[in-house]
């Protein structure tokens, strides 16, 4: 049957939408390099840390020292997204960045490291870290909110499946070729490999064209527009439960803290079988993005958001009960996958829900909520281990996923309805 002749011809799918903007090309480029070298660094420098001291506990405050300076500045980093000309503030942060990687290859060449005593070294490599950490802050909330100015609202969903897998694919290059590097360069050459993946970054951002700054309401204090992206994020429904979703499924659900305990005790596998581990959430990651730029989960979200945590639940507590790698890699690689799917979900939310003006802000409580639950989910996780055993923790994780998707699911019926893409 043929269609009435005023009917409009609906356009075919284009999986390279966003891709088509060199603009946003240059970004996502740069997130990959960007996140690939950080990683580089982290791990290199953890091996180098328990190399000289031999203490576990210095590796926990590595992470520390970047995430408290983080989530103590991300949410003005959000204010300044909002006000201020989002590039150069990427550059700035780069920038600093760049010199903090540089203040580390200075400490650990040969003729420094003679001269300075351990405690001192660990004073230079902490407060870098932390230093890194106030760039992010600033860096984060900026390049995050710059990205719907790069492409036309329709494919906004296309740009957020795009930007996440050249994250992921940064997230599993870095730590994948961290050691290869050090092998290959030693420890200061590998930090020059970061630096020059920082400064390619860099190039790629000054090709993006500044953006109008939104006028900012006269005599507005900074503290009245942080409350703004607060209550706004509070009083939106949809983002508030979003981030909701993913903050309690990391926090509680989060295995990768004490995969090694399973590695070791449980599983019987040794060093290969925790790095097939390791590395079966981020594998199932990268594929499921890369399915997700021709097949978005974006018609139906809400639900399809609900059933990627449900997802993750239900993964993790078959990881709990797996005396077998083959299936625990199979139950870590769905986890990986499913909580892909939420991201791409919930960062559309983020680019197609808050104002222009707002953007920043609300991007920047959205970072402050995912760090911490990174970081105090591992926390959780080696508490609980401890005084509950590995097994019984990871099972209480994933219940307390389930019971998170159950109560949501319930005050959230009239977000069924909500049509992310046209």
């Amino acid at each position: 049957m043929n269609a009435a002749p005023d009917s409009p011809i609906p356009k075919p799918y284009d999986p390279y939408a966003a891709l088509r903007y060199p603009e946003f090309r240059n970004l996502i480029v740069g997130t990959f390099l960007t996140s690939a070298a950080l990683l580089i660094q982290e791990v290199v420098l953890g091996y180098e840390l328990y190399r000289m001291t031999h203490d576990p506990l210095v590796l926990g405050f590595l992470g520390l020292a970047e995430a408290i300076p983080f989530i103590g500045l991300a949410l003005f980093g959000g204010y300044l997204a909002d006000r201020r000309d989002k590039r150069t503030l990427m550059q700035q942060s780069l920038l600093v960045v760049i010199a903090g990687s540089a203040i580390l290859v200075w400490a650990t060449l040969p003729s420094t490291r003679a001269q300075l005593s351990q405690t001192t070294m660990l004073l230079i490599i902490y407060g870098v870290i932390a230093l890194l950490g106030l760039a992010r802050g600033i860096y984060s909330p900026a390049g995050s909110s710059l990205k719907p100015f790069l492409v036309p609202r329709e494919i906004y969903g296309n740009s957020s499946t795009w930007s996440s897998t050249f994250w992921q694919a940064g997230a599993i290059v870095g730590p994948a070729s961290a050691g290869f590097l050090y092998a290959g360069f030693g420890f200061t050459g590998t930090l020059i490999t970061v630096i020059v993946m920082l400064l390619l970054n860099y190039v790629l951002i000054s090709g993006i064209a500044k953006r109008p700054v939104p006028e900012a309401p006269p005599h507005e204090s900074i503290w009245t527009s942080l409350r703004e992206g607060l209550d706004y994020v509070f009083n939106q429904k949809i983002i508030l439960y979003a981030i909701s979703l993913d903050m309690f499924s990391v926090l509680f659900g989060g295995v990768v803290a004490i995969l090694p305990i399973f590695a070791e005790d449980i599983l019987h596998v040794g060093a290969q079988g925790l790095g097939i581990m390791r590395a079966a959430p981020a594998v199932g990651a990268m594929l499921t993005v890369i399915y997700c730029t021709y097949n978005p989960p974006l018609h139906q979200a809400w639900r399809n958001l609900l059933l990627a945590v449900l997802g993750f639940g239900v993964a993790t507590l078959v990881f709990a009960l797996s005396k077998n790698i083959w299936l625990s890699a199979a139950a870590l690689f769905l986890t990986g996958a499913c909580d892909s799917i939420s991201v791409v979900i919930r960062q559309t939310i983020m680019q197609v829900m808050p104002p222009d003006h707002l953007r920043g802000r609300v991007v920047a409580v959205n970072s402050i909520f995912i760090s911490s639950s990174n970081e105090l989910g591992a926390f959780e996780s080696g508490t609980a281990a401890r005084f509950m055993g590995a097994v019984p923790s990871v099972i209480f994780g994933g219940v307390a996923t389930l019971a998170t998707v159950g109560y949501i699911w319930r005050r959230s019926k009239d977000l069924f309805a909500v049509r992310l893409i046209p």
